[in-house]
């Protein structure tokens, strides 16, 4: 979630997208209305009359995979960019804010054939590094400061944060949005009396968007993959293995962007992102609370109706992955406690096969799972162990995750790992063992229906991800799989020469892992270690108060499953917290 002091990409995954896997499982059914403008924006509609607010979002269908190299990291960056206000919104002098973007652009444009100069010095070997001001060119330190004074000149007339303030002085809470690898959304809890407000901003940053601070933030989307990459333990690995485990699609590199991509977006490639992929004949906008269809859909054709369709459709995915026909290994040593990663190709989320892998994974995870109950309490060579199934709207992996007990091998890990999966495929599952992670899926999506909020932001991630009706249809099929489905979809996908296999040592010299962290379950660690290096590098307590203010309000939205991560940067970031209030002014923390 857009926690606005750190980055808009972790809180989103750590709550939500994480819970996606457990999703499939049986829902109640959820009455929606489907409504299509004459621009092709789609809308889907849920009534609930139990408080006087609505949640209203849109998603726009792009993420990480519809990117190519060179711009890796450009959706993401336009979920800052809407923030950044319209032609109403954001500015004091219209006028005089345009034409210094123009300006700006001008400079930028001969900045880039300079930075192309020295590009061709680094190929050479001439120099070592194009962010360091040692290796500009003489021309390029000019422009520099030209467009330095650009930027001081447009600060004067911005009014930063405008739509937040507006939405807050209205009532509103949560304002935020998130970008994955299928899709990016947008959001905001309001008072059912304010539904007019919120459709002409919303309408209006879709219409009249304007990109001012452009390349400063590209600053800001840079420093944030650097605390949220290179200054956790496992982050650049993450990458490396992830980039290693897929081979044709998109999905092997970061949301966040490649380092070298970030700053080398064009103001010219935006627009032309935005014309594509922000076009209302790619976007689902979704109400849900308290209102009455007949009276919001007037409202709706006239605000966003006003927004022409795009010119051009969004390319469709048509990259398929390969059938991997080789295990692939990487081996690596980094601050962290030992340990071991595996994962299989898998299925995108609208497969046949996806609510058996999930069974699957529920199986073999948890406390009363087989992999914590074999290798955790009985062969003690583990301090956590489980699987997990991710799906993705082209593709998916299924992957088991444990980190190693001080002094054990992980080769024994790994092993005691296949062990219990081919104990799965030569053994039915018992039918009590399967109907006991049915009903627990059943319950966990029960609990995640709770909140109108978690039902608008569900019907937004399951649109991007293919289609909103899975929310009704995952019941069925979760509740369709047996037994025999559970032991074919494990011989038929965990197999040697499909997996990816990941062994991290702990480096020599380095601290021991963080025994907190340790125990949380593999798939939350990293997002954790990330949101708590974060975390370390805030130096401003209100900007920190903030961040707890709006994570202790996305904990309602998070499964049960996630408490204990949620409770555990919650418990640091209050500790930090104390500790920055309790400096005195100017002391370094």
């Amino acid at each position: 979630m857009r926690f606005k002091p750190l980055n808009p990409v972790w809180g989103l995954g750590l709550v939500a997208a994480l819970a996606l896997p457990a999703l499939a499982a049986e829902t109640p059914q959820i009455d929606v209305e489907e409504h299509v403008l004459g621009n092709g924006m789609r809308w889907l509609l849920y009534q609930n009359h139990d408080s006087p607010t609505i949640t209203g979002g849109w998603t726009a269908r792009v993420g990480s995979v519809n990117e190519h190299p060179g711009i890796t990291g450009l959706s993401h960056f336009f979920e800052h960019m809407m923030f950044k206000g319209t032609r109403t919104i954001g500015t004091k002098d219209i006028e005089a804010d345009l034409r210094i973007i123009d300006e700006q652009e001008r400079v930028r444009g001969e900045m880039r054939d300079e930075e192309e100069v020295m590009r061709e010095r680094l190929r050479r070997g001439e120099i070592d590094d194009l962010t360091d001001p040692e290796s500009w060119t003489p021309r390029y330190r000019q422009l520099k400061a030209e467009f330095d004074e650009l930027v001081k000149q447009q600060r004067e007339i911005i009014v930063k944060d405008e739509l937040d303030r507006i939405y807050t002085s209205n009532g509103a809470e949560g304002l935020n949005a998130g970008t994955t690898e299928d899709l990016t959304l947008y959001f905001v809890r309001i008072p059912s009396n304010r539904l007019e407000l919120w459709a002409w901003l919303e309408s209006d940053r879709l219409l009249n968007p304007v990109f001012r601070e452009f390349y400063s933030e590209r600053d800001v989307v840079f420093e944030e993959r650097r605390l949220r990459t290179e200054s956790t333990p496992l982050g650049k690995y993450d990458e490396a293995f992830n980039a290693l485990f897929w081979e044709a699609l998109p999905y092997g590199w970061p949301v966040v962007g490649w380092a070298s991509d970030i700053p080398t977006y064009t103001l010219a490639q935006a627009r032309e992102y935005f014309a594509t992929y922000y076009a209302p004949n790619n976007i689902t906008g979704v109400l849900a609370g308290d209102f009455e269809p007949a009276e919001v859909m007037p409202v709706l054709e006239r605000y966003f109706g006003r927004i022409p369709r795009g010119e051009i459709e969004p390319p469709p995915m048509v990259t398929l992955e390969p059938k991997q026909i080789g295990e692939k290994r990487y081996n690596a040593e980094a601050e962290t406690s030992p340990t071991v990663r595996i994962w299989w190709k898998g299925v995108p989320l609208l497969h046949k096969d996806t609510p058996a892998l999930d069974l699957l994974a529920d199986i073999l995870s948890g406390r009363t799972g087989r992999l914590y109950k074999g290798l955790v309490l009985g062969r003690q060579i583990a301090n956590q162990a489980s699987a997990f199934n991710t799906s993705h709207k082209y593709s998916g992996y299924f992957g088991f995750e444990a980190t190693v007990k001080e002094g054990e091998d992980p080769a024994a890990v790994e092993a005691a790992a296949y062990e219990e999966i081919e104990r799965l495929k030569a053994e039915p599952v018992p039918s009590e063992e399967l109907q006991k992670v049915k009903n627990q899926n059943k319950a966990n999506a029960y609990r995640r229906l709770v909140s109108t909020s978690s039902i608008a932001i569900q019907l937004m991630f399951y649109d991007g991800l293919g289609d909103w009706r899975y929310i009704n249809t995952s019941a069925e099929r979760t509740d369709a799989v047996s037994a025999d489905d559970v032991q074919r979809v494990a011989r038929e996908y965990l197999n040697r020469e499909s997996r990816t296999v990941g062994v991290f040592l702990r480096k020599e010299g380095a601290p021991p892992g963080d025994p907190e962290v340790a125990a949380l379950p593999p798939p939350a660690q990293g997002m954790v270690r990330q949101a708590l290096a974060q975390i370390e590098a805030l130096e401003d307590p209100a900007q920190l108060e903030e961040m707890i203010a709006q994570m202790q309000q996305a904990a309602g939205q998070a499964p049960p499953e996630m408490k204990p991560a949620i409770d555990l940067i919650l418990k640091r970031a209050g500790e930090r917290l104390e500790k920055l209030s309790a400096a005195p002014s100017g002391e370094t923390k």
